[in-house]
């Protein structure tokens, strides 16, 4: 009995025809994010600028102009409330206080105090010294490059550079493009996105791995098929468990970020992100990069470009 195909295992798509304009929007929408960095920034969470972030939840709808006239009160500094998921939940965030880490502390004290008989339950507090603070921006900088440098060994070794360039294009184009997105939307950056990020970084590096080991295999078993075209022929032997892994994917993510609540919703829209775009540059950014470097057909041979030669079988 035959398995069932959700999606076509025979399919013939060209993607190397659709290489030029896949480069020119990749280009585009890396231009655009580094833009957005330099002009408007991440909207960083605590973790990286440290201070006090309070979430309460009311009996009734929020009353925000109340509550920034009695949290405002406290000479606090620059504090900031927001709604956070429902209308009765609010984050109050207040920026580092001189004095280290008891100065921090003491401010979830005034805001308890301040807001205390009002029937208000706190349901979070986090304190995130200046000290801390700095050690997490730098200790995320390091998780990623390392990442990103461990993945260009691996992929060097096991298969040839220009695979390891291929997949380190693909990596460094999920990242930009997903800070990119964030940097546009203002949505808050903080260490659960750094992981997200790991994640992607993974998840794109397996997207590629698995298409990047049909290459091999048929470098090795067409000798003389045009480049373009072999690649073409990989990405479609591999396309339907590309398929069908991001959709489901997708589909537990999706249901995360709709029932997770809004302390999730964050990490899971990074993830989403990612899935798409790790998709898409698995398939249009690091299969392209082997077409301009040229690879070996039996890695004793030398390295053949995507000129057309006279194609060959077994």
């Amino acid at each position: 009995m035959k398995g069932i195909h959700p999606v076509p295992t025979d399919t013939k798509i060209k993607f190397v025809s659709y290489g030029k304009m896949a480069l020119m929007l990749s280009t585009i929408g890396i231009i655009a994010s580094i833009f957005l960095f330099a002009t408007r920034g991440l909207n960083y969470g605590i973790d990286f600028i440290g201070g006090t972030l309070v979430e309460i939840e009311t009996k009734d709808t929020a009353n925000l102009k109340d509550l920034r006239t009695k949290v405002g009160s406290l000479e606090l500094g620059d504090v900031q409330l927001q709604l956070f998921g429902n209308p009765k939940s609010v984050l109050i965030r207040a920026e580092t206080q001189p004095g280290g880490e008891k100065a921090q502390q003491a401010v979830v004290d005034k805001i308890k105090k301040a807001l205390d008989g009002q029937g208000i339950k706190f349901q979070r507090t986090e304190v995130v010294g200046p000290t801390v603070s700095g050690e997490l921006v730098t200790s995320s900088i390091e998780a990623v490059g390392l990442s990103i440098l461990a993945v260009l060994f691996y992929i060097w070794v096991r298969f040839e550079w220009q695979f390891s360039v291929g997949a380190i294009a693909a990596l460094v184009h999920d990242v930009i493009l997903t800070i990119g997105v964030f940097s546009l939307l203002q949505m808050e950056f903080n260490l659960p996105i750094i992981a997200a990020l790991l994640t992607i970084v993974g998840y794109s590096l397996n997207d590629t791995v698995v298409v990047f080991d049909r290459v091999r295999e048929n470098l090795r078993k067409y000798k003389k098929k045009p480049l373009d075209q072999l690649l073409d022929l990989s990405v479609n032997e591999t396309l339907s468990r590309t398929i069908m892994t991001s959709v489901t994917t997708l589909a537990a993510l999706l249901a995360l970020y709709i029932f997770g609540g809004e302390a999730l919703r964050g990490f899971t829209f990074a993830m989403i992100w990612g899935v798409v775009v790790g998709t898409y540059s698995s398939i249009f950014v690091a299969s392209p990069v082997l077409l301009y470097l040229g690879v070996k057909r039996d890695w004793s041979g030398n390295a053949v470009k995507g000129a057309p030669q006279e194609e060959g079988t077994v």
